[in-house]
């Protein structure tokens, strides 16, 4: 009985999240936007293949559970350059290099699963290699940085409105510090908000989480 009520809640899970993703901006199931006969022959029409694979994963890549897509190894220009910052800004490192291994612009969208694709991202969602005009990310948001600058919110004392803390809730990495991509964008879109967001951002609401303005 144990036995079946864990695969029905199995599938309830995956149902829901594949009712989330559906339709979303992450949807890659069907190759709409680009050769949609070569990568369904790919995927198999397949929604999580692109990033994840039940079998051969790379077990390098800590920040995603069997990862299937090609990382990015370009080289960035990051943000800082010009701007009074209080924070070192470093190379994109964990899940923001994940992110960035479409959103480079240069890594193949169909670059998984060991074959070398051929169609980067292209439009809006390209976010290039000059991230100099992009919010930093792979920065060290911590009680350090709140104190060289008052213009923050202390991530351990202030809620996200997700359940908890901005630290526990919206920062990544080992020490759990790390503002990275996936601190204001979810890649599953459980939240079902505009541009795959944690959460709404009416009146400014997600960039004042952080930010004490």
């Amino acid at each position: 009985m144990k036995k079946v009520l864990f695969i029905l809640l199995s599938i309830t899970v995956a149902a829901g999240l594949y009712a989330l993703i559906g339709g979303s901006a992450h949807d890659f199931s069907d190759g709409t936007g680009f050769n949609a006969d070569a990568w369904n022959s790919g995927t198999g029409g397949e929604l999580c293949q692109p990033c994840h694979t039940p079998h051969n994963g790379d077990a390098t890549i800590t920040d995603a559970p069997l990862w299937n897509h090609t990382e990015s190894t370009q080289t960035f220009v990051n943000y800082g350059a010009g701007y009074d910052m209080n924070a070192t800004v470093g190379d994109p490192a964990g899940v923001s290099l994940l992110c960035l291994s479409c959103h480079d612009g240069v890594t193949a969208l169909d670059s998984f699963g060991g074959t070398v694709g051929t169609v980067p991202l292209t439009g809006a969602a390209n976010v290039g290699l000059d991230l100099s005009n992009d919010h930093p990310i792979s920065i060290a948001y911590d009680v350090a940085l709140v104190a060289l600058d008052t213009e923050l919110h202390d991530p351990t004392l202030t809620a996200s409105g997700l359940g908890a803390n901005i630290d526990d809730d919206m920062l990544e990495g080992a020490g759990n510090n790390l503002l990275e991509c996936s601190s204001c964008h979810d890649v599953h879109n459980t939240a079902n908000v505009a541009n795959l967001l944690r959460k709404s951002n009416v009146q400014s609401a997600l960039c004042l989480t952080c930010h004490n303005k």
